[in-house]
């Protein structure tokens, strides 16, 4: 594997994992309400303990991303 290949496969884990952040983002924000209650009726959640599970999900997520995508993208382009 080389060095350009790499950066290749880290630019687009990036760019997936970061649009499908933002789709995820846009559509819980969208259809929060019924979103929620559907979420909230089958796990027997209140739904503001879905709200923070969401909150906890989004944060995790973001945090995931940039540690193994954008980082070792990042790195490889200053290589």
């Amino acid at each position: 594997m080389t060095v350009e290949f790499l950066t290749t496969v880290f630019g687009w884990m990036t760019v997936l994992n970061i649009g499908f952040l933002a789709f995820t983002t846009v559509m819980l924000l969208a259809m929060q309400n019924w979103v929620t209650g559907v979420h909230a009726r089958m796990f027997k959640m209140e739904e503001a303990d879905v709200r923070k599970a969401y909150f906890a999900y989004l944060a995790k997520y973001k945090t995931l991303t940039l540690i193994f995508a954008v980082a070792p993208y990042l790195a490889l382009k200053l290589a």
